[in-house]
């Protein structure tokens, strides 16, 4: 057979059932097979990057590695965002790029980029294969390194005379790996060494990160929580790893996390960080960070150990086996008399529930707030809905006021934080669980750099719901703008301003029309800016599933996130609102 008909042979022995691409002339070759496979479907995008994003809320979805497909030149190129996205989110994915032929590769030809090296910082491994006999080990390795290990994405990158060549087809191939043993069994010592400061101390938190749900621990964590009776904070890329509504649950930590989650954490004597890697947006001014807590770490990558935070108890492993094992030894802590006593640690904790919760405010003009359309999608949603957020004010929102009860129903792009996200990631998890109801919480500046791919959607069977927060602004900036550039709102505002045909000024856009543009891309497009409507407007989206539907939801401009703590600021700074800040008093150290 030839190579390309080697590599969609190999796509099926792995397992792949879903691909997202564009075809274009290097990569041709391997079109034409995949016109006869039965076992994978081909799902033809608008753009690439919407096919990378879509591969990784297919594989966040389905815990399955997402498969994205593209030609060479611009065609690779366009997947680099998605790429680095994964990357930075440990999202199992390979990436397919089709090449130059493998003479030409290096002399500038037509549509040629080194997509390798362009990727190299933003992979975790990749492949540039020049010889057809190559192509099934390459991609049993690729997959192989992709899903193991701490996940992220695998670039295979083949010239087209390989694609074109005649060669013999042999599965499954002995993999040439070199050097490539991930450490999942953690060391017995250091779990023990664990357990003895989770029961000796007075204050501890579980920081629980989204290593946890790349290896379906969460039945695990719920077993040590309740065990320990510890407090638990899971962080934006670990929602729904640990129910919201469980009463040791204290919320997100981070920039635009819950009071209670961040000062248990500035307060805490022992952070026991599971599968989290002390980002930027959660520890604020790292010097200021947790300062009178010890360290256990546990990550299944020993490079994450150490890099933000020295760790008193470092421990390499995957986040499954390292919480089963900790479960063990802080049971055989229990039974030797060695009990964590965190009444008063409770006391506190509670106390700040208590006084700062979330909330927010309804514009005094009698518009729509978004956070209440949010909470409404989230209430009125069926049981098992997935929710994948674009990046900004809606994406905080959506983490806040939606209630994850369950793993792997909340999607984000949280390392990258980018926009456009949502709408191709949607489709990815609806093409991966047909099944589930799907919602993308976008906002009006996200949603117009991919809605293309509703046509995708239409085109595919692919009905997933969008909810676009249309405050006619770049709201996350402008609020940024609001707070610290003494309202100059240079360059965010989307809308023309009140001269604009039907649109109260400050209010949303209408330009482009959301509504007739869903319409045009064969969706059905709803608008609502009454607050009286919103209830009967959401019930009518989640009837509808023949095809995708878009909601534009007209909100006011000048609703903001909070809690905030300000970017380079300490923790310690955290504003629960606008001019407030908590009041602690003085605690023990």
């Amino acid at each position: 057979m030839t190579g390309a008909q080697s590599l969609i042979r190999s796509l099926e022995e792995v397992g792949a059932d879903t691909v997202f691409g564009i075809p274009g002339g290097a990569i041709l070759p391997a079109y034409d097979p995949m016109f006869d496979s039965k076992r994978v479907r081909h799902i033809l995008v608008r753009h690439e990057q919407g096919a990378g994003h879509a591969a990784t809320g297919y594989a966040q979805a389905t815990g399955k590695v997402g498969v994205c497909m593209a030609t060479s030149g611009p065609g690779a190129t366009n997947l680099v965002t998605p790429i680095a996205d994964a990357h930075m989110d440990s999202v199992p994915l390979v990436a397919i790029t089709g090449q130059v032929a493998s003479k030409s590769i290096g002399t500038d030809a037509f549509q040629e980029a080194d997509i390798c090296g362009i990727t190299m910082p933003i992979t975790k491994h990749n492949f540039l294969v020049t010889r057809a006999e190559d192509i099934p080990r390459t991609i049993a390795e690729a997959f192989h390194i992709a899903s193991t290990g701490r996940p992220g994405p695998v670039l295979v990158d083949i010239a087209k005379d390989a694609l074109q060549a005649r060669t013999v087809f042999s599965w499954p191939p002995q993999l040439d790996l070199p050097g490539y043993r991930p450490v999942t069994k953690p060391h017995a010592k250091q779990i023990r060494e664990a357990a003895k400061l989770i029961t000796q101390a007075k204050r501890p938190v579980l920081y629980v990160g989204g290593g946890v749900l790349k290896a379906r621990a969460t039945e695990e964590l719920r077993i040590l929580a309740e065990l320990t009776g510890a407090p638990v904070a899971t962080t934006l890329m670990a929602l729904g790893a640990f129910p919201d509504s469980h009463p040791q649950h204290v919320g997100m930590p981070g920039m635009h996390g819950s009071v209670s989650a961040v000062t248990a954490m500035q307060k805490a004597d022992l952070l026991v960080a599971l599968g989290a890697r002390f980002d930027d947006r959660v520890t604020g001014r790292t010097d200021t960070f947790a300062p009178y807590a010890k360290v256990v770490h546990a990550d299944v990558d020993p490079a994450e150990i150490g890099k933000i935070r020295a760790a008193d108890v470092p421990i390499v492993g995957d986040a499954r086996e390292v919480i089963a094992d900790l479960i063990v030894a802080v049971q055989a802590e229990h039974e030797a008399g060695h009990r964590g006593d965190y009444a008063d640690w409770w006391k506190q904790i509670d106390s700040w529930r208590k006084t700062y919760p979330l909330g927010y405010d309804l514009p005094e003009d009698g518009s729509l707030s978004p956070q209440q359309v949010i909470e409404r999608i989230g209430e009125l949603a069926p049981e098992g809905t997935v929710y994948a957020a674009g990046v900004g004010q809606h994406q905080m929102w959506a983490s806040q006021f939606i209630a994850y009860e369950k793993p792997h129903t909340w999607l984000n792009s949280g390392g990258a934080g980018t926009m456009g996200y949502a709408v191709p990631a949607a489709m990815g998890a609806k093409a991966g669980l047909p099944d589930a109801t799907v919602w993308a919480i976008d906002g009006d500046g996200c949603f117009q750099m991919t809605n293309q791919e509703l046509v995708t959607c239409a085109l595919n069977g692919i009905p997933i719901k969008v909810a676009v927060i249309n405050n006619g602004a770049l709201g996350m900036v402008r609020q940024w703008q609001t707070l610290f550039y003494n309202e100059r709102y240079s360059n965010t505002v989307l809308h023309s301003g009140p001269k604009e045909a039907g649109a109260a000024p400050g209010n949303g856009t209408r330009i482009p029309d959301f509504v007739k543009l869903a319409e045009a891309m064969g969706c059905v497009g709803i608008r609502c800016e009454d607050p009286a409507d919103l209830d009967a407007v959401i019930e009518k989206a989640n009837s509808i599933n023949d095809r995708p539907v878009v909601v534009d939801f007209i909100c006011h401009e000048d609703a903001m996130v909070w809690p905030m703590v300000a970017a380079g600021t300490s923790n310690d700074e955290v504003m629960a609102a606008r001019g407030v800040r908590p009041d602690f008093g003085d605690m023990d150290d």
